[in-house]
């Protein structure tokens, strides 16, 4: 399939698409994973991953671009959604260099980033190691992605 956008949606209860993301979900805040929803999920989805990623971030490398602020995967078919400060599932390495959610955390006077919460649902139950990166796990999921979106948030420190 590739990595194209399908019907499938996602949503959180803590922001609209393309609104501000609320300070308790940023670097600047309690820093806890925001609640997020998908529905429209395609037959056959065996399990899911998350990403996090920011790529108005101004980090460019042969190996990324941006800064990836969540990966998580492991999450069941059946799942349709992941509460406030998910710990659950397997984690992954942001760039903070940690496991789990680092949330927005912009250089001052950088202007807004946007933030991109991608849900990807996938046709297997893949036995992933934690840790990974998020390009290692675009690597290792992409022949099993079935259906993705996003929900983008902004975010700006003054």
């Amino acid at each position: 399939m590739g990595f194209a956008l399908t019907t499938m949606s996602l949503s959180s209860s803590a922001f609209e698409h393309g609104a501000r993301i609320p300070k308790e979900h940023t670097g600047e805040g309690r820093d806890v994973s925001p609640q997020l929803t998908w529905n429209d999920v395609p037959d056959g989805t065996q399990s899911f991953a998350i990403v996090c990623h920011d790529p108005d971030a101004p980090l460019l490398t042969p190996d990324a671009y941006g800064y990836v602020h969540w990966v998580l995967y492991g999450i069941p078919g059946s799942a349709r959604e992941l509460p406030e400060d998910c710990s659950d599932y397997t984690q992954g390495r942001n760039d903070f260099g940690n496991p789990g959610y680092g949330g927005p955390m912009p250089p001052p006077g950088h202007g807004v980033h946007r933030y991109y919460f991608w849900v990807f649902a996938l046709n297997a139950n893949l036995e992933l190691p934690a840790g990974m990166s998020m390009l290692e796990l675009f690597k290792t999921i992409e022949p099993a992605v079935i259906g993705m979106n996003r929900l983008v948030g902004t975010y700006t420190r003054d």
